[in-house]
């Protein structure tokens, strides 16, 4: 083992407080990442962690190392990166996150072209609808939908999805179909959606001369998950707001109807993220390029 995978045994021993972890998000045995920085110690003749059965975290010498490594190892990167095919430079190990209806409607069907494009390349697709701590779960990047509010991420834009509400047939068969905002006041129901990561209910969005208005709707069901919220939707209990993409065949199909078109809710942004600009590798590039793709007929740029 090279002074450089030394050093980036070290560099994930650091972010991840945890050789276990290291050693996952490495995909190398725990004890290869020890046997790493006992020997990058020993070169050095410093002790970089503090470890005990509760914690590892960096000495003052560790500390010293830290910027100093990931500017180097970054640069080694680099180096390679310049001198290699950005096909053959696409490789390793590619962690990502993203919700469960995009990941079962649009990135696994199409993830097995991309991958006979990059055959070095190994991905681990999470699919949730909570926001994750990446760091600590080990995630190289995750897609999201709404605004953010963790700005130590890094952030690329990937457009804006419009939005629709929507009731199935059966629905409005038996409650009527608004005509106005107001219209939903008098025996409507939503489709309760509440938020994985704290739990509250999201409100019902309209849009009134160009103004953001909460309308308050009683739900009789209340689900923390897309695929359960459309499904919910489409048994009759109640009216939803959904990115238009993730519904289009359903309202082509008839299965589903949209009400109040006039009144939709301000569209959502779609963003990439990662932790900080040194976790930028030629996988994250990559599966961003694609990604961008795979959302094009779906996003407002």
């Amino acid at each position: 083992m090279d002074r450089t995978e030394q050093l980036r045994a070290f560099l994930r021993v650091a972010e991840m407080g945890s050789f276990t972890r290291a050693a996952d998000v490495l995909d190398w045995p725990r004890a290869t990442v020890s046997l790493a920085i006992q020997r990058l110690e020993s070169a050095l003749g410093a002790r970089l962690f503090h470890r005990t059965t509760r914690q590892v975290r960096l000495t003052q010498d560790g500390q010293i190392l830290l910027p100093r490594a990931q500017a180097l190892v970054a640069d080694i990167e680099g180096l390679e990166a310049l001198f290699q095919e950005r096909r053959e430079a696409v490789a390793g190990r590619l962690s990502v996150d993203v919700p469960s209806r995009v990941a079962r409607r649009l990135i696994a069907p199409a993830l097995p072209q991309w991958l006979q494009r990059h055959p070095r390349l190994d991905v681990v697709l999470g699919s949730s609808d909570r926001h994750i701590d990446l760091v600590a779960e080990g995630i190289d990047c995750a897609l999201r939908f709404g605004e953010l509010s963790d700005s130590s991420l890094v952030v690329r834009s990937l457009g804006r999805v419009a939005m629709v509400n929507c009731a199935s047939p059966d629905y409005l068969a038996r409650h009527g179909c608004p005509e106005q905002p107001e219209d939903l006041r008098t025996g409507h129901h939503m489709v309760g959606y509440g938020s994985p990561d704290s739990g509250r209910e999201q409100a019902f969005d309209i849009a009134v001369q160009d103004q953001q208005r909460e309308i308050v709707l009683s739900s009789r069901v209340l689900v923390n998950n897309a695929e359960t919220y459309i499904a919910c939707c489409l048994a009759g209990l109640g009216i939803i707001q959904v990115p238009r993409y993730d519904v289009s065949e359903a309202l082509q199909q008839g299965r589903l109807v949209e009400v109040l078109p006039a009144w939709q809710a301000a569209s959502m942004p779609v963003s990439l993220v990662y932790p900080n600009r040194r976790h930028r590798t030629s996988r994250i590039d990559a599966f961003a390029e694609w990604l961008s793709e795979l959302l094009a007929p779906h996003v407002e740029v």
